[in-house]
């Protein structure tokens, strides 16, 4: 086939699929300027058209993850955060109760842990809107006639539609996931960034146009991330192959002969999981700091230290994604299960005793996972260097590096990767003439 993009639109299946996923980001991007009820959208786009000259990095930076959403205060304002925080939650819980763990093993246990993760999620949102409420409190003492509700009725009604919000969201995603292409809690995400980025454009060239940023610096900074995007490309499709040969076995009244394979353990396992954890954490204390900072003075100080910007933010947030690069290929690449399999299927690899296999594999990961783990630290933190170098908005700052990058690449890849496998499926060419494509675990 001379063009693999019409063959997309040719296999029924595909077709289907990927108008499905479409149709669901744009019921997405609808609700994202959907405002939650009680709030005058005039008064409050002129409120933060009037702080943009301020700077507030946190507001900008929750604002830009949710894809426009929070400034506009609209029923998906919180987006899909709280449901990523409360898996993130789950997952440390299913570690330090081995009752849990056990739940979760049993028949049915994941539809279970599954349901207590929603629940979970109802509780986050319903914290997390409350802090929005008082967040919408604080913009009223300065702006008049921003609430058309007293304050009880608008606080129970705002908790209430933007909690439902965040889960209509989930459900959402896990529709993709089902019935249409790539996996949908990441396309959300997707979504959100790809949407901010016409307004970050407009931004920065009306700044170049008044003189406020040199262009010679703006074309360096292109430059330097299209180079980071083709260094993120090749740094997570890269993988350490681990050789594994089976010797001769009976099964049955059937011999199979000797069989030599390998075990892909990528340069960066866990993807861009660890910077999508470590963001989530950071972003939950830092909104409930920020929203109702206004009101106490201890959690305005917390505020003012956790900025994005801030040496401390990204401090945390090195640590934070070592922590959770390490944390997480150890649940989804656990040594000793893979050395268990090895031994049960009559496997061994060249060069290592039996009994010496969980102690090879877990050096193996601790040395791929170190060097994996600081390359996303380095990306995640680029966007406060480029801000703080060359005075560029935090809207374009953020689509140059950090969290967003990672997600636009990843998730591309693994749609990309689950298209051309459909395509293949249907005896059609790939969307690359040669080699294929690898999808990311997000």
């Amino acid at each position: 086939m001379a063009n693999p993009l019409v063959g997309i639109f040719r296999v029924k299946e595909l077709r289907e699929r990927i108008f499905f996923t479409l149709v669901i980001l744009v019921v997405f991007r609808l609700g994202a300027v959907l405002p939650i009820p009680g709030i005058n959208v005039r008064e409050l786009n002129a409120y933060f058209l009037s702080q943009q000259n301020s700077g507030n990095a946190i507001i900008d930076y929750l604002d830009f993850f949710a894809g426009g959403a929070f400034s506009n205060f609209s029923v998906f304002m919180l987006g899909i955060m709280p449901y990523i925080s409360m898996s993130i939650i789950m997952q440390l819980l299913l570690i330090v109760f081995p009752r849990l763990k056990k739940i979760s093993q049993e028949e049915g246990g994941k539809k279970k842990i599954q349901s207590y993760q929603r629940l979970g999620t109802v509780v986050v949102c319903l914290i997390q809107s409350f802090a929005v409420t008082q967040y919408a409190q604080s913009i009223s003492r300065t702006v008049e006639n921003l609430l058309s509700l007293s304050m009880l009725p608008f606080t129970l009604l705002a908790m209430l539609t933007v909690t439902t919000g965040t889960m209509f969201l989930m459900w959402m995603g896990e529709q993709i996931t089902k019935r249409g292409i790539g996996n949908g809690i990441s396309l959300l995400i997707f979504a959100g960034i790809v949407a901010r980025l016409p307004n970050a454009l407009w931004e920065l060239f009306g700044r170049v146009r008044n003189g406020d940023l040199n262009l010679v610096f703006v074309i360096v900074v292109f430059v330097m991330f299209v180079a980071v995007v083709a260094l993120v490309i090749f740094e997570q499709q890269g993988q350490r192959k681990i050789p594994v040969h089976y010797a001769k076995r009976v099964v049955g009244r059937r011999m199979y002969g000797a069989q030599n394979t390998y075990i892909p353990f990528k340069i960066n396992p866990s993807g861009v999981i660890p910077v999508i954890f470590a963001s989530s954490i950071l972003t939950f204390p830092l909104q409930i700091a920020s929203t109702i900072g206004g009101n106490v003075a201890w959690l305005a100080a917390v505020s003012r230290a956790l900025s994005p910007r801030g040496t401390l933010y990204n401090i945390l947030y090195v640590l934070l994604i070592i922590f959770f690069a390490y944390f997480y290929t150890q649940v989804s690449l656990n040594p000793i299960e893979i050395a268990k399999n090895i031994r049960e299927n009559g496997g061994s690899i060249p060069g290592i005793r039996t009994d010496k296999i969980e102690e090879y594999l877990t050096k193996i990961l601790n040395r791929i996972v170190l060097p994996g783990s600081l390359y996303l630290a380095i990306i995640a933190v680029l966007p406060t260097i480029i801000q703080h170098l060359f005075n560029f908005p935090s809207s374009i700052s953020y689509l140059m590096g950090g969290t967003s990058l990672l997600i636009l690449v990843g998730v591309d890849l693994d749609t990309m990767s689950q298209v051309e496998a459909l395509l293949k499926m249907h005896h059609h060419e790939g969307l690359t003439k040669r080699g294929r494509l690898r999808g990311r675990n997000l």
